[in-house]
């Protein structure tokens, strides 16, 4: 672990603790199922059973978790009211700032993985504002809390906390440490556990995958995410499309590719594309505030559906990257021409 990962863990650690509750209480070990979990842990992975269950007893149950994971979900957004959240000139000169802090490794980063540099950025513009908004809960205490006492989705987070732990023992990190969401997502990108074992990547060569700090750990990371999951470099994401009677209703629209460039057209949509007319393709729809457009998202809009499965997400991080491309370069003209 590098110096500056331990030096903004623990003090992302020691502000956390001051603002725990004082009644937190600790898991109960003794729980059968706290039980049956050390045992996997031990037989499977080969835990050492005393080690593990004084840091489970150690691990501390958060309702605040439960209300929130509980709470009815908001009204859904409105394209336009999404889009206003990310699409803002801090964001997009936060953006261009993470460029040039960070060109070189961005650069072989979009070489190796073939995403671009503006999507790398976009990612974690959007998750976490680049790191700002990261989460203040310890991971071992929301992948506790909702392993053990959230029964709807228990089984899912009990195999996030056994894969949290794997993955802290790989990376020689004491799990008391880490902070996320109240979901357990970590970091800047917001991988969750299985997700950083399977995706995340060494990236500046030190033997550690850092995903708390800015730099090449983090791009590659999102890159090599992207591009397992499907992004073919070189080709478009999304593209405006225009209509002035649509056929379709919105409401009905599915997020898969289960369109073509030929088939969309063919219902009278038009979009400029050099992609051949078999290439699969998805309608979007996104609401103006004073009308409705469309869009068609390809196999990268879908890839970046992966990472969070929301084609509102996909689009503000397009459109972020695309604000954040156009930005730098003129910054770099302007540079080049002082």
């Amino acid at each position: 672990m590098t110096r500056g990962w331990n030096r903004a863990l623990k003090l992302a650690l020691t502000a956390f603790c001051f603002s725990l509750p004082a009644t937190s209480p600790g898991l109960d070990v003794s729980r059968e199922d706290v039980q049956q979990f050390l045992n996997t842990m031990v037989h499977r992975h080969r835990f050492n059973r005393e080690e593990l269950t004084a840091l489970l007893n150690d691990a501390q149950s958060q309702p605040r978790i439960i209300e929130i994971i509980q709470k009815p979900a908001e009204r859904t957004l409105a394209w336009w009211e999404y889009r206003q959240r990310f699409l803002t000139s801090e964001r997009i000169d936060g953006g261009v700032q993470i460029w040039q802090q960070h060109a070189q490794d961005l650069s072989r980063v979009a070489a190796q993985t073939g995403v671009p540099a503006e999507y790398l950025i976009a990612i974690t513009g959007v998750e976490t504002f680049y790191g700002r908004l990261t989460g203040h809960y310890r991971v071992l205490d929301a992948l506790s809390t909702l392993g053990f006492d959230y029964p709807p989705r228990a089984q899912f987070f009990r195999k996030e906390l056994e894969q949290f732990l794997m993955m802290a023992r790989e990376e020689k990190l004491d799990p008391r440490e880490p902070l996320g969401s109240y979901a357990g997502a970590m970091g800047i990108p917001q991988f969750m556990p299985s997700s950083f074992r399977r995706f995340a990547v060494d990236g500046s060569g030190d033997g550690h995958r850092n995903l708390w700090e800015a730099g090449a750990d983090v791009f590659a990371s999102v890159g090599n995410y992207l591009r397992e999951n499907g992004w073919r470099a070189g080709q478009p994401v999304l593209v405006d499309a225009h209509i002035e009677n649509s056929p379709d209703d919105p409401q009905n629209v599915k997020l898969a590719l289960n369109e073509t460039v030929a088939s969309l057209r063919e219902r009278g949509y038009q979009f400029e594309t050099t992609l051949a007319d078999g290439t699969r393709a998805v309608l979007v729809p996104a609401q103006l505030q004073e009308n409705l457009s469309w869009r068609v998202g390809f196999q990268n809009f879908y890839t970046i559906t992966r990472y969070n499965r929301s084609p509102l997400y996909a689009m503000a991080v397009h459109d972020l990257a695309q604000e954040i491309a156009a930005r730098y370069r003129s910054s770099q003209t302007a540079a080049a021409g002082s």
